[in-house]
């Protein structure tokens, strides 16, 4: 379970982290001939080896690179035929985490885990990392055709309300886990008294439908991580 957990933690750093929206842009203009491909799977080969601590298991970094490679260019050819870009986005989610499964299930059986960092809480660091960046790419990507029917507000402060959400995902993980469920109950008061004056003034349904469906989802999020690190950490 430990090996799965970096592995996972690895896949979540190289996909959501170290990914600039760029790369990404490159990559979906070239394809196989984006050299921001190659990049960000040595960087996913690099994250693997830097994690697990152990030079006996470039064998799993190997097959975790080759493998993103051959999916990534899966993603990158066949997004054309899907009208929602977040169906080719899961379902390159999806065959990212079986590898990931196998390769941890085959390296417990091969040799024994490396425990150079044992001590730390590594579901817990990937708990808190989902959270807050990718959390906020999958929330942007299921609200993204909500979105541009929603008024830009000039006056609101470059991606505050991303940063707002990873702060607030933070707090209602933090509930969950301590078993403090009324402190999610005081955080949703409070964020409806705090946009209680936007709403009124603007006057607008689809910024109030967008607001709350998003609220939801992003504590959705929250909670559904927290459970399953609670049930995880026992």
């Amino acid at each position: 379970m430990i090996l799965f957990v970096k592995l996972l933690l690895a896949h979540l750093l190289g996909d959501f982290l170290f990914q600039p929206t760029k790369w990404v842009i490159h990559k979906e203009a070239n394809k196989i001939g984006s050299k921001y491909l190659y990049a960000h799977i040595l960087i996913h080969f690099s994250l693997v080896m830097i994690l697990l601590s152990d030079i006996s298991y470039w064998k799993i970094a190997l097959v975790i690179g080759l493998s993103h490679y051959v999916i990534d260019l899966g993603k990158l050819y066949s997004s054309k035929w899907f009208s929602n870009k977040s169906v080719p986005f899961f379902i390159d989610q999806a065959f990212h985490v079986v590898i990931i499964f196998c390769c941890a299930y085959y390296g417990n059986v091969i040799g024994q885990i490396s425990y150079l960092l044992g001590l730390m809480d590594w579901g817990l660091i990937t708990a808190i990392f989902f959270v807050t960046t990718p959390s906020a790419i999958i929330m942007n990507i299921l609200l993204e055709k909500m979105s541009s029917q929603i008024p830009l507000d000039h006056k609101s402060l470059p991606n505050a309300g991303k940063y707002i959400g990873m702060i607030e995902r933070l707090f209602v993980f933090i509930f969950v886990i301590t078993g403090r469920w009324e402190g999610i109950g005081l955080l949703i008061t409070a964020k409806s008294v705090f946009r209680f004056n936007d709403l009124k003034e603007s006057n607008s349904r689809k910024l109030t439908e967008y607001i709350l469906i998003g609220t939801l989802l992003s504590f959705g999020l929250a909670i559904i991580t927290g459970l399953i690190y609670t049930a995880y950490s026992y």
